[in-house]
């Protein structure tokens, strides 16, 4: 079963963008990588869990709503 967000490119990219971060996360040193890795690997996988979770249960003006306040949000 396909989820609408899984339709999503900006999800899509999201995945692209977590596998990229990890490997980057496997390059960094040993000490790096516990404090930095770690938090690029939870930051990329944020992005996708927080649009799977925005996408649940919502219309689609909903999900229009909530992913238009989440790239406005962005620093």
């Amino acid at each position: 079963m396909e989820y609408k967000f899984q339709r999503l490119d900006v999800y899509r990219l999201g995945l692209d963008y977590i596998d990229k971060a990890y490997a980057i996360s496997r390059d960094l040193t040993a000490s790096q990588r516990f404090n930095l890795g770690s938090q690029l690997e939870r930051a990329a996988t944020s992005i996708v869990l927080n649009i799977a979770e925005g996408s649940t249960g919502q219309s689609d003006a909903e999900q229009k709503r909530f992913l238009g306040l989440a790239v406005n949000s962005e620093p």
